[in-house]
């Protein structure tokens, strides 16, 4: 069995670029202010997911393992 992650969006950060629904669609959606919540909070890990992370543009999308809360995205450094 794969990793689990917990998905939030920082929608203080959010601009509602929509890169998010782009690489991700079926794991985000825009509300009517064009800000973004992603559909299932709690996901297993994936390629799309990922992306969609690394490509917003202000990193309003935070990545964790859902069991430890170790950072997926944006990494620690």
């Amino acid at each position: 069995m794969g990793d689990r992650w917990h998905v939030e969006v920082d929608r203080s950060l959010c601009i509602g670029s929509g890169q998010c629904l782009h690489h991700a669609p079926a794991g985000f959606r825009l509300d009517h202010a064009r800000q973004s919540h992603p559909t299932a909070p709690d996901t297993d890990a994936g390629e799309q997911v990922l992306a969609a992370a690394e490509h917003c543009p202000v990193e309003a999308i935070v990545i964790t393992l859902r069991d430890s809360g170790e950072a997926v995205f944006p990494p620690e450094e």
